[in-house]
């Protein structure tokens, strides 16, 4: 460079764009006058990057800077995954030069091989720590895990990409996922969540998106794999915190559906960053059900027989779990002022009947939404009120149900009247109100249906009875609890010459339809006033807590 300049009196020579800068001008330069310094793997890639933009070959001499650094690299770097991943780091400031030399891929390689021997050489010790003590299994994690969290998400990707496809454990990649998370996401705090006029715009929120979708997309495919729920749910707060893509969404909330029965309330709570908007992210929730729906529809049309274990089918229990869970939900959003009518309602309606053995839960639901709605318009009441079944109440539900001045009128009939048929059914020992029975008749398929339409309807008459019979050991519960109450009812009075039918409407009936002497016209004018008053206005009865 100095013979080929053009002024011969050159006292200042600029080298521009040198890998490395001057740190690793004045390390070459040692190197070129005998000086000793020590090659590590901190300054191995700049070394190697630097000697290359030198031309520091072996035509000028033997074991140049060139060739002592490839010795390094070959016999000490990659032999050793920390030092493989020290290397890697270093290429951050290095590109691309670091990549035409092959530096990049050299290290994701070792890191992977060496991965991998560390798999099979620590699988006893991992048998050890798997039958010894709880304490001890934290110390058996993967200690590369931590090490991988340093890199930048693009060598990250490359590394982890390369793991699964060298046959790493599901496992040790879930736990690198969560640790390079737990690193790299401390951005995202609590008050960006409930402030939807955060400032963590522009680079850094571009950046925090970028680790959110890597990450997603380096999720295990295995459905055996064990990503905890706590961490999907985490990174789904995250996807919508930092506006990630809608398939990045739709994703986790994929694999969560795959496991919503084992989902617990708090992590369905997630909090809406859109203004004006209601508290919670309803419509995400929405999603996740949709997505199980589809999930429970295709085993259920995978399974070309009859169920022979048991008469509550997985998916049935699966179902259940999820309407206990779903009627949770609602009694927690239901107080939120913000939440439309129109969102609480579609939650309702998503899940089938045959979720719901027992309608208590939605009716808490939809009582707490009254509450917390008292200008809700009459007609929009009827139709909220409409999806709880009144067959479907238990005792406790049912009494607070009648005296429930924030329900329509009409509830209140059809709550009496149904438990009038109830305790009709209990005087005269009927089992039931003769659905199972009718069920039963009518589960003969016909001749005209093709084998599908047969199977089809089969298996919906299979689910209806099921779900009888589960709604018949509830009142079979029910009933027991109240034969306790009147057994003891009859030793308290035996000596007054209380007849068994007075002590039966007594225990079964607490429920406002038989009274005491004197108390039928009460009741009557009672509700009779009750109805009047909803007749000249709605205002009077929200007064009511």
């Amino acid at each position: 460079m100095v013979a080929d300049a053009k002024n011969s009196n050159i006292s200042k020579l600029e080298i521009l764009d040198l890998p490395g800068g001057a740190w690793t001008f004045e390390l070459a330069a040692k190197f070129c006058y005998g000086m000793n310094f020590e090659i590590t793997a901190s300054n191995v890639a700049d070394l190697r990057c630097a000697a290359e933009f030198l031309e520091m070959t072996e035509d000028y001499s033997e074991e140049n800077l060139i060739a002592r650094t490839e010795t390094y690299m070959n016999e000490v770097v990659v032999l050793s995954l920390e030092k493989s991943v020290q290397v890697l780091s270093a290429c951050e400031t290095l590109l691309p030069v670091a990549e035409e030399l092959e530096i990049l891929n050299r290290c994701v390689n070792a890191i992977t091989v060496n991965a991998v021997k560390e798999q099979l050489v620590s699988g006893l010790s991992r048998l050890d720590c798997d039958s010894g003590p709880v304490a001890f299994k934290g110390e058996c994690l993967d200690w590369w895990v931590e090490d991988l969290s340093g890199l930048r998400i693009d060598f990250y990707h490359r590394v982890v990409s390369a793991m699964g496809r060298t046959g790493v454990r599901s496992d040790s990649i879930v736990a690198s996922l969560i640790h390079y998370a737990q690193a790299s996401l401390k951005g995202i705090g609590k008050q960006q969540i409930w402030n939807p006029a955060r400032t963590n715009t522009g680079a850094m929120e571009n950046g925090q998106r970028a680790i959110v979708e890597t990450l997603v997309s380096l999720l295990p495919t295995e459905k055996t794999s064990s990503i905890p729920l706590n961490f999907l749910f985490g990174m789904l707060r995250m996807a919508i915190m930092v506006d990630a893509t809608l398939a990045c969404r739709l994703e986790l909330e994929r694999r969560i559906s795959f496991r919503l029965e084992m989902v617990s309330l708090d992590d369905l709570l997630i909090p809406s960053i859109q203004a004006c908007d209601s508290l919670f992210d309803v419509d995400t929730i929405h999603r996740i059900l949709v997505h199980f729906l589809q999930r429970i529809e295709e085993e259920e049309n995978g399974d070309c027989g009859y169920e022979s274990e048991g008469l509550v089918s997985p998916s049935h229990g699966t179902m259940l779990k999820v309407g206990q869970l779903v009627d949770a939900y609602l009694a927690e959003i239901a107080p939120d002022p913000y939440l439309s009518l129109q969102k609480f309602v579609a939650m309702i309606e998503i899940l089938p009947d045959y979720a719901r053995v027992i309608d208590d839960g939605l009716y808490r639901a939809v009582d707490i939404y009254l509450k917390a709605h008292p200008m809700l318009p009459e007609h929009e009441c009827k139709k909220l009120c409409k999806y709880v079944d009144c067959q479907k109440l238990s005792q406790e539900a049912c009494n607070h149900a009648a005296q429930n001045d924030r329900l329509p009128v009409q509830m209140a009939v059809r709550v009496l009247h149904c438990e009038q048929l109830r305790l009709k059914n209990a005087l005269s020992g009927s089992s039931g109100d003769g659905f199972f029975s009718q069920k039963i008749s009518s589960g003969v398929p016909s001749a005209a249906m093709s084998p599908r339409d047969n199977y089809a309807s089969l298996r919906r008459e299979n689910r209806e009875l099921k779900l009888e019979i589960s709604r018949m050991r509830v009142r079979l519960s029910e009933l027991e609890k109240e034969q306790v109450f009147m057994k003891q009812g009859m030793i308290e009075k035996s000596g007054n010459g209380k007849t068994f039918l007075t002590s039966l409407s007594r225990g079964i009936g607490r429920i406002g339809i038989f009274h005491g002497p004197g108390g039928g016209k009460q009741q009557k004018s009672g509700r009779k006033s009750r109805a009047s008053e909803g007749k000249t206005g709605r205002s009077r009865r929200y007064s009511v807590s």
